[in-house]
Protein backbone atom coordinates (compact mmCIF):
# COMPACT_ATOMS: atom_id res chain seq x y z
CA UNK A 1 0.00 0.00 0.00
CA UNK A 2 1.30 3.43 -0.85
CA UNK A 3 2.21 5.85 1.94
CA UNK A 4 -0.09 8.45 0.36
CA UNK A 5 -3.03 6.24 1.27
CA UNK A 6 -1.75 5.14 4.68
CA UNK A 7 -3.68 6.54 7.68
CA UNK A 8 -1.96 9.10 9.90
CA UNK A 9 -2.56 9.33 13.65
CA UNK A 10 -2.17 12.76 15.24
CA UNK A 11 -3.02 12.69 18.93
CA UNK A 12 -6.50 11.10 19.06
CA UNK A 13 -7.31 12.07 15.48
CA UNK A 14 -6.75 9.76 12.53
CA UNK A 15 -6.61 10.93 8.94
CA UNK A 16 -7.61 8.19 6.52
CA UNK A 17 -4.76 9.19 4.20
CA UNK A 18 -1.94 11.74 3.85
CA UNK A 19 -3.72 14.10 1.42
CA UNK A 20 -4.92 17.40 2.89
CA UNK A 21 -6.77 20.16 1.11
CA UNK A 22 -4.70 23.30 1.61
CA UNK A 23 -6.53 26.42 2.84
CA UNK A 24 -7.35 28.66 -0.13
CA UNK A 25 -9.39 31.85 0.08
CA UNK A 26 -12.67 31.70 -1.81
CA UNK A 27 -13.63 35.40 -1.50
CA UNK A 28 -17.27 34.35 -1.37
CA UNK A 29 -18.42 35.35 2.12
CA UNK A 30 -20.46 38.33 3.26
CA UNK A 31 -19.76 39.82 6.69
CA UNK A 32 -17.61 36.74 7.29
CA UNK A 33 -20.58 34.40 7.03
CA UNK A 34 -20.59 30.98 5.37
CA UNK A 35 -22.66 30.91 2.19
CA UNK A 36 -23.92 28.21 -0.15
CA UNK A 37 -20.66 28.37 -2.11
CA UNK A 38 -18.62 27.16 0.87
CA UNK A 39 -21.05 24.35 1.69
CA UNK A 40 -20.71 23.05 -1.85
CA UNK A 41 -17.03 23.75 -2.44
CA UNK A 42 -15.45 22.13 0.63
CA UNK A 43 -17.54 18.95 1.01
CA UNK A 44 -17.01 18.23 -2.69
CA UNK A 45 -13.26 17.96 -2.07
CA UNK A 46 -13.95 15.77 0.94
CA UNK A 47 -16.03 13.45 -1.25
CA UNK A 48 -13.12 13.56 -3.71
CA UNK A 49 -10.92 11.53 -1.38
CA UNK A 50 -8.69 13.77 0.77
CA UNK A 51 -8.10 12.85 4.39
CA UNK A 52 -8.67 16.34 5.76
CA UNK A 53 -10.02 19.64 4.50
CA UNK A 54 -8.54 22.86 5.85
CA UNK A 55 -11.04 25.67 5.42
CA UNK A 56 -9.56 28.91 4.11
CA UNK A 57 -7.90 31.65 6.18
CA UNK A 58 -10.70 32.61 8.56
CA UNK A 59 -10.31 35.99 10.22
CA UNK A 60 -10.18 36.22 14.00
CA UNK A 61 -10.91 39.97 13.78
CA UNK A 62 -13.01 41.94 11.33
CA UNK A 63 -10.00 44.15 10.61
CA UNK A 64 -7.94 41.01 10.03
CA UNK A 65 -9.69 40.00 6.82
CA UNK A 66 -7.61 39.91 3.67
CA UNK A 67 -10.69 41.12 1.83
CA UNK A 68 -14.25 41.99 2.85
CA UNK A 69 -15.25 38.72 1.15
CA UNK A 70 -13.32 36.48 3.58
CA UNK A 71 -14.77 34.08 6.09
CA UNK A 72 -14.76 35.19 9.72
CA UNK A 73 -14.80 33.69 13.18
CA UNK A 74 -14.69 36.84 15.30
CA UNK A 75 -18.32 36.59 16.38
CA UNK A 76 -20.80 33.99 17.57
CA UNK A 77 -22.91 35.05 14.61
CA UNK A 78 -20.51 33.04 12.44
CA UNK A 79 -21.12 29.81 14.34
CA UNK A 80 -24.26 28.47 12.64
CA UNK A 81 -22.69 28.56 9.21
CA UNK A 82 -19.37 27.16 10.42
CA UNK A 83 -21.16 24.37 12.29
CA UNK A 84 -23.00 23.39 9.13
CA UNK A 85 -19.79 23.52 7.11
CA UNK A 86 -17.81 21.35 9.55
CA UNK A 87 -20.67 18.84 9.65
CA UNK A 88 -20.88 18.74 5.85
CA UNK A 89 -17.15 18.06 5.53
CA UNK A 90 -17.22 15.29 8.13
CA UNK A 91 -20.27 13.64 6.57
CA UNK A 92 -18.50 13.77 3.21
CA UNK A 93 -15.68 11.65 4.63
CA UNK A 94 -12.86 14.02 5.63
CA UNK A 95 -11.61 15.49 8.89
CA UNK A 96 -12.87 19.09 9.11
CA UNK A 97 -10.09 21.58 9.79
CA UNK A 98 -9.89 25.35 9.76
CA UNK A 99 -7.11 27.93 9.50
CA UNK A 100 -7.26 30.90 11.87
CA UNK A 101 -5.75 34.04 10.40
CA UNK A 102 -5.13 37.74 10.73
CA UNK A 103 -4.02 39.60 7.62
CA UNK A 104 -2.21 42.39 9.47
CA UNK A 105 -0.86 45.07 7.14
CA UNK A 106 -2.16 43.16 4.08
CA UNK A 107 -5.79 43.44 5.21
CA UNK A 108 -8.65 45.20 3.48
CA UNK A 109 -8.04 44.66 -0.22
CA UNK A 110 -10.48 43.81 -2.97
CA UNK A 111 -10.84 40.24 -4.20
CA UNK A 112 -8.31 39.20 -6.86
CA UNK A 113 -10.79 39.40 -9.73
CA UNK A 114 -11.66 42.92 -8.58
CA UNK A 115 -8.05 44.02 -8.73
CA UNK A 116 -6.68 43.04 -5.33
CA UNK A 117 -6.01 46.65 -4.38
CA UNK A 118 -6.43 48.33 -0.98
CA UNK A 119 -9.94 49.56 -0.30
CA UNK A 120 -9.05 51.85 2.63
CA UNK A 121 -11.98 50.51 4.64
CA UNK A 122 -10.19 50.32 7.98
CA UNK A 123 -6.75 50.95 9.46
CA UNK A 124 -4.69 47.75 9.42
CA UNK A 125 -2.38 46.74 12.27
CA UNK A 126 1.16 45.38 12.22
CA UNK A 127 4.30 45.06 14.35
CA UNK A 128 5.67 48.25 12.77
CA UNK A 129 4.07 51.13 10.81
CA UNK A 130 5.31 49.96 7.39
CA UNK A 131 2.83 49.78 4.49
CA UNK A 132 2.91 46.67 2.34
CA UNK A 133 3.46 48.66 -0.84
CA UNK A 134 3.07 52.10 -2.35
CA UNK A 135 -0.53 53.26 -2.11
CA UNK A 136 -1.35 50.88 0.72
CA UNK A 137 -2.45 52.10 4.14
CA UNK A 138 0.21 52.64 6.78
CA UNK A 139 -0.65 50.17 9.53
CA UNK A 140 -0.96 51.12 13.16
CA UNK A 141 1.80 49.62 15.29
CA UNK A 142 0.32 47.27 17.86
CA UNK A 143 0.89 48.44 21.42
CA UNK A 144 0.61 46.25 24.51
CA UNK A 145 -3.16 46.54 24.56
CA UNK A 146 -3.38 45.75 20.85
CA UNK A 147 -1.13 42.71 21.23
CA UNK A 148 -3.36 41.35 23.97
CA UNK A 149 -6.46 41.98 21.86
CA UNK A 150 -5.01 39.99 18.96
CA UNK A 151 -3.90 37.14 21.24
CA UNK A 152 -7.38 36.97 22.72
CA UNK A 153 -8.95 37.08 19.26
CA UNK A 154 -7.00 33.95 18.28
CA UNK A 155 -8.03 32.26 21.53
CA UNK A 156 -11.69 33.06 20.99
CA UNK A 157 -11.38 31.93 17.37
CA UNK A 158 -10.04 28.58 18.57
CA UNK A 159 -12.90 28.24 21.06
CA UNK A 160 -15.46 28.93 18.33
CA UNK A 161 -13.75 26.53 15.93
CA UNK A 162 -14.11 23.79 18.52
CA UNK A 163 -17.76 24.66 19.18
CA UNK A 164 -18.39 24.57 15.44
CA UNK A 165 -17.10 21.00 15.22
CA UNK A 166 -13.68 21.43 13.61
CA UNK A 167 -11.18 18.79 14.73
CA UNK A 168 -7.98 20.14 13.22
CA UNK A 169 -6.75 23.68 13.80
CA UNK A 170 -4.04 25.58 11.91
CA UNK A 171 -2.61 28.99 12.75
CA UNK A 172 -1.59 31.12 9.77
CA UNK A 173 1.92 32.51 10.32
CA UNK A 174 2.87 32.76 6.63
CA UNK A 175 2.55 34.84 3.47
CA UNK A 176 3.24 38.24 4.98
CA UNK A 177 0.18 38.28 7.21
CA UNK A 178 0.25 39.45 10.81
CA UNK A 179 2.04 36.60 12.58
CA UNK A 180 4.59 36.24 9.78
CA UNK A 181 5.24 39.98 9.84
CA UNK A 182 6.37 39.68 13.48
CA UNK A 183 8.87 36.99 12.48
CA UNK A 184 10.49 38.75 9.53
CA UNK A 185 13.10 41.46 10.12
CA UNK A 186 11.84 43.09 6.92
CA UNK A 187 8.55 44.00 8.57
CA UNK A 188 9.37 43.99 12.28
CA UNK A 189 11.41 47.02 13.30
CA UNK A 190 10.26 47.18 16.90
CA UNK A 191 12.66 48.07 19.70
CA UNK A 192 10.77 46.37 22.52
CA UNK A 193 10.76 42.70 23.55
CA UNK A 194 8.86 41.78 20.37
CA UNK A 195 11.50 43.08 17.98
CA UNK A 196 15.21 42.99 17.26
CA UNK A 197 16.69 39.55 17.86
CA UNK A 198 15.22 36.42 16.35
CA UNK A 199 14.18 35.31 19.82
CA UNK A 200 12.23 38.52 20.32
CA UNK A 201 10.66 38.40 16.85
CA UNK A 202 9.43 34.86 17.53
CA UNK A 203 7.93 35.85 20.87
CA UNK A 204 4.48 36.94 19.71
CA UNK A 205 3.95 33.90 17.49
CA UNK A 206 4.95 31.63 20.37
CA UNK A 207 2.67 33.48 22.77
CA UNK A 208 -0.31 33.20 20.43
CA UNK A 209 0.41 29.52 19.83
CA UNK A 210 0.71 28.80 23.54
CA UNK A 211 -2.52 30.64 24.30
CA UNK A 212 -4.37 28.71 21.59
CA UNK A 213 -2.87 25.38 22.65
CA UNK A 214 -4.16 26.02 26.17
CA UNK A 215 -7.79 26.19 25.00
CA UNK A 216 -7.59 23.73 22.11
CA UNK A 217 -8.22 20.21 23.49
CA UNK A 218 -5.14 18.15 24.27
CA UNK A 219 -6.52 15.25 22.24
CA UNK A 220 -6.77 17.33 19.04
CA UNK A 221 -3.85 18.40 16.80
CA UNK A 222 -2.63 21.95 16.28
CA UNK A 223 -0.72 22.90 13.13
CA UNK A 224 1.09 26.09 12.18
CA UNK A 225 1.67 27.31 8.62
CA UNK A 226 4.86 29.29 8.09
CA UNK A 227 6.70 30.94 5.27
CA UNK A 228 9.95 29.02 5.58
CA UNK A 229 11.74 31.67 3.53
CA UNK A 230 11.07 35.26 2.51
CA UNK A 231 13.20 34.55 -0.60
CA UNK A 232 15.18 37.74 -0.07
CA UNK A 233 18.51 38.48 1.57
CA UNK A 234 18.08 39.84 5.06
CA UNK A 235 14.64 38.30 5.47
CA UNK A 236 13.32 35.31 7.37
CA UNK A 237 15.00 32.12 6.14
CA UNK A 238 15.12 28.37 6.63
CA UNK A 239 17.59 28.60 9.51
CA UNK A 240 15.13 30.84 11.31
CA UNK A 241 12.32 28.42 10.51
CA UNK A 242 14.23 25.49 11.99
CA UNK A 243 14.75 27.49 15.19
CA UNK A 244 11.05 28.39 15.33
CA UNK A 245 10.05 24.78 14.64
CA UNK A 246 12.06 23.60 17.63
CA UNK A 247 10.21 26.02 19.89
CA UNK A 248 6.80 25.12 18.42
CA UNK A 249 7.48 21.41 18.86
CA UNK A 250 8.12 21.99 22.53
CA UNK A 251 4.95 24.07 22.76
CA UNK A 252 2.48 21.43 21.67
CA UNK A 253 2.39 22.00 17.92
CA UNK A 254 1.91 18.76 16.01
CA UNK A 255 2.90 19.70 12.46
CA UNK A 256 4.57 22.56 10.59
CA UNK A 257 2.95 23.38 7.25
CA UNK A 258 5.90 24.66 5.20
CA UNK A 259 5.04 27.29 2.62
CA UNK A 260 7.06 30.40 1.71
CA UNK A 261 7.04 33.99 0.47
CA UNK A 262 4.48 36.77 0.65
CA UNK A 263 6.29 39.22 2.88
CA UNK A 264 6.68 41.95 0.24
CA UNK A 265 5.76 42.59 -3.40
CA UNK A 266 8.19 42.15 -6.27
CA UNK A 267 10.23 39.30 -4.80
CA UNK A 268 11.12 36.64 -7.36
CA UNK A 269 10.29 33.13 -6.16
CA UNK A 270 11.75 30.14 -8.05
CA UNK A 271 8.43 28.33 -8.27
CA UNK A 272 8.63 24.83 -9.76
CA UNK A 273 7.06 21.46 -8.93
CA UNK A 274 7.87 20.67 -5.31
CA UNK A 275 9.99 23.79 -4.84
CA UNK A 276 9.04 24.13 -1.15
CA UNK A 277 9.50 20.46 -0.25
CA UNK A 278 13.15 20.91 0.86
CA UNK A 279 11.94 23.26 3.59
CA UNK A 280 9.63 20.58 4.99
CA UNK A 281 12.37 17.97 4.72
CA UNK A 282 14.93 20.05 6.57
CA UNK A 283 12.58 20.99 9.41
CA UNK A 284 11.58 17.36 9.86
CA UNK A 285 15.16 16.13 9.76
CA UNK A 286 16.65 18.72 12.12
CA UNK A 287 13.84 19.04 14.67
CA UNK A 288 11.80 15.84 14.46
CA UNK A 289 8.63 17.93 14.13
CA UNK A 290 6.25 16.41 11.57
CA UNK A 291 5.83 18.56 8.47
CA UNK A 292 3.47 19.16 5.62
CA UNK A 293 4.77 19.71 2.09
CA UNK A 294 2.92 22.14 -0.19
CA UNK A 295 3.48 23.91 -3.48
CA UNK A 296 2.93 22.71 -7.05
CA UNK A 297 2.37 19.10 -6.03
CA UNK A 298 0.15 17.83 -8.83
CA UNK A 299 1.27 14.26 -9.59
CA UNK A 300 0.44 11.33 -7.25
CA UNK A 301 3.83 9.76 -7.89
CA UNK A 302 5.44 13.04 -6.90
CA UNK A 303 3.36 13.09 -3.71
CA UNK A 304 4.18 9.46 -2.97
CA UNK A 305 7.91 10.04 -3.43
CA UNK A 306 7.85 12.97 -0.98
CA UNK A 307 6.45 10.65 1.67
CA UNK A 308 8.67 7.71 0.74
CA UNK A 309 11.77 9.89 1.06
CA UNK A 310 10.68 10.97 4.53
CA UNK A 311 10.41 14.62 3.59
CA UNK A 312 6.97 15.16 5.12
CA UNK A 313 4.11 13.41 6.90
CA UNK A 314 1.39 14.88 4.67
CA UNK A 315 1.08 16.61 1.33
CA UNK A 316 -1.17 19.64 1.09
CA UNK A 317 -2.89 20.04 -2.23
CA UNK A 318 -3.97 23.46 -3.42
CA UNK A 319 -4.94 24.60 -6.86
CA UNK A 320 -4.88 21.07 -8.24
CA UNK A 321 -7.99 20.42 -6.13
CA UNK A 322 -9.66 23.52 -7.50
CA UNK A 323 -9.19 22.09 -10.97
CA UNK A 324 -10.08 18.52 -10.05
CA UNK A 325 -12.07 17.89 -6.85
CA UNK A 326 -11.68 14.13 -7.37
CA UNK A 327 -7.89 14.14 -7.67
CA UNK A 328 -7.63 11.76 -4.72
CA UNK A 329 -9.62 9.02 -6.41
CA UNK A 330 -7.70 9.42 -9.63
CA UNK A 331 -4.44 9.28 -7.68
CA UNK A 332 -5.48 6.03 -5.99
CA UNK A 333 -6.30 4.48 -9.33
CA UNK A 334 -2.99 5.56 -10.85
CA UNK A 335 -0.88 4.37 -7.92
CA UNK A 336 -2.70 1.06 -7.58
CA UNK A 337 -2.17 0.39 -11.27
CA UNK A 338 1.50 1.30 -10.96
CA UNK A 339 1.12 3.75 -13.77
CA UNK A 340 2.64 7.15 -14.24
CA UNK A 341 0.27 10.08 -14.23
CA UNK A 342 -1.30 10.35 -17.68
CA UNK A 343 0.70 13.02 -19.57
CA UNK A 344 -2.39 14.42 -21.26
CA UNK A 345 -4.03 14.88 -17.85
CA UNK A 346 -0.95 16.56 -16.40
CA UNK A 347 -0.83 19.00 -19.34
CA UNK A 348 -4.44 19.89 -18.67
CA UNK A 349 -3.57 20.82 -15.10
CA UNK A 350 -0.79 23.25 -16.00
Amino acid sequence: MSLLFTPLKLRSLELKNRMVMSPMCQYSAQDGLVKAWHRLHYPTRAIGGVGAVLVEATAVESRGRISPDDLGIWSDAHLPGLEALARDIAEAGAVPGIQLAHAGRKAGVSSPWKGGQPLHLWTPVAPSPLPFSEGWDTPRELDWIGLEQVREAFVQGARRALRAGFRLLELHAAHGYLLHSFLSPLTNQRSDQYGGSRKNRMRFVLEVTAAVREVWPAELPLWVRVSASDWVQGGWDIEDTVALAGELAGGGVDLLDCSSGGIAPGIRIPAAPGYQVPFAARVRQETGLPTGAVGLITDPLQAEEILQRGEAEVVLLGRVLLRDPYWGYRAAKALNAGKVWPPQYERALV
